[in-house]
């Protein structure tokens, strides 16, 4: 299947160009929404991911995949819980907030990682009283089918590509959107000189191969956004991607140098399904 897909790619490849850049508009001129705003400048984020709004642009992110107060909105896989800190308030009063955990791990740094995640929930009911923590995976719907307005995913792609799960996960997320909704998506770009790696073992995947798996899960690309590029990001790095911040993985050898690149270059993409 992976061939196949490839292969597919390598045929649209001459269009491909063309094509993104007929849906790939500058950034959202529309005015983003006030509680918004102020979700994202609450006094209760943690500074960490404040820091990170920089690289993140969540105003900017959110405003593109089409967010409003008032949807049913599943965040897949939401890690720390970056996003979490801005969407769970931000839906909290009229919408509703699923945060999809990935299955219990044996590996002990993802399972504290999942525990820690649950612990910042439990601590502050005030802000995360009202999130529905639901399972993600293939085997467990993370939702009623047809009855999400909008699922988002950030920087999973790559996971689940070294984990080959990524065909039966589109599946699973397809399945629980409502007709017309939407899948807000980001990941690490790759370079368009090199061909993708199946397992994306460096962390980055190339956009039009990332646009050809999605829609052969049955999504229509609608949208593409210049939101997270970083043309610092040369993608050529001793530990891949995690070479960057915020993980830093070659400790303090050029860290210096890292740091000036900052967070990774990013494709940002919005899905329709029919």
């Amino acid at each position: 299947m992976q061939h196949s897909l490839y292969r597919r790619t390598l045929l649209t490849a001459a269009i491909g160009a063309a094509t993104l850049r007929l849906v790939r508009p500058q950034p959202a001129t529309a005015a983003t929404d006030p509680s918004l705003l102020a979700a994202i400048a609450s006094p209760t984020r943690t500074p960490a991911n404040i820091k990170r709004d920089r690289y993140r642009h969540p105003a900017e992110m959110l405003t593109f995949f089409g967010l409003r107060d008032n949807q049913s909105v599943v965040e897949i896989e939401p890690g720390a819980g970056y996003w979490t800190e801005i969407l769970a308030p931000y839906l909290k009063a009229h919408g509703a907030y699923r945060a999809a955990l990935p299955p219990p791990s044996s590996n002990k740094k993802e399972a504290a990682a999942i525990a820690a995640y649950l612990s910042k929930l439990h601590d502050d009911p005030a802000a995360y009283g009202k999130v529905i923590v639901t399972a993600f995976g293939a085997q467990t719907p993370m939702a009623p089918p047809n009855a999400i307005d909008l699922i988002l995913s950030f920087r999973n792609l790559h996971d689940w590509m070294a984990e080959g799960t990524a065909p039966a996960n589109l599946s699973a997320i397809f399945a629980v959107l409502k007709p017309g909704g939407i899948f807000g998506i980001e990941d690490h770009r790759g370079l368009t000189t090199q061909p993708q790696d199946p397992l994306a073992k460096s962390g980055y995947v190339r956009e039009d191969y990332a646009i050809a798996l999605i829609e052969k899960a049955g999504f229509k690309l609608s949208g593409a956004s210049p939101i997270g590029d970083n043309p610092r990001d040369t993608k050529n790095y001793p530990k891949g991607v995690w070479t960057l911040p915020p993980v830093l993985a070659m400790g303090s050898a050029g860290r210096a140098k890292y740091l000036a690149i900052g967070e990774s270059d990013r494709w940002t993409l919005r899905f329709t399904k029919p």
